[in-house]
């Protein structure tokens, strides 16, 4: 079985996102076969914890891509994280990926944890 191709996508990634993840993807090691994998866990302060980080694709994934970032998410994830905006803080109090989900009843003060 192959992974599905979506039109639209289930996530949005900020300008900030964008350009830090391109960043990444122009490493000299960065393994091109890889796509920016967006998804949860269990576990976490809250109950669930949001996955971010590149992988490699799988029968159950939903292919899309976001300003020609190449992205994967599990079918069943899109529950969860449909509508959720992805931003990257580049601060000195502050630096790493940002998640605002619209879907979370409670989250957590670390960021990334939450329950629906």
């Amino acid at each position: 079985m192959e992974a599905t191709i979506i039109a639209n996508s289930p996530v949005t990634l900020t300008i900030g996102a964008i350009e830090e993840i391109k960043r990444l993807m122009s490493e000299p090691d960065f393994d091109t076969t890889q796509r920016l994998r967006i998804g949860v866990k269990g576990g976490g302060c809250s109950g669930m914890t949001y996955v971010l980080g590149f992988d490699k694709t799988e029968a159950e994934d939903e292919l899309f891509e976001i300003e020609g970032v190449p992205c994967i998410m599990n079918k069943s994830h899109g529950l969860y994280l449909f509508g959720m905006e992805v931003d990257w803080q580049g601060g000195l109090n502050s630096r790493g990926f940002t998640f605002t989900n619209p879907n979370a009843s409670k989250t957590c003060g670390c960021g990334t944890s939450f329950a629906v």
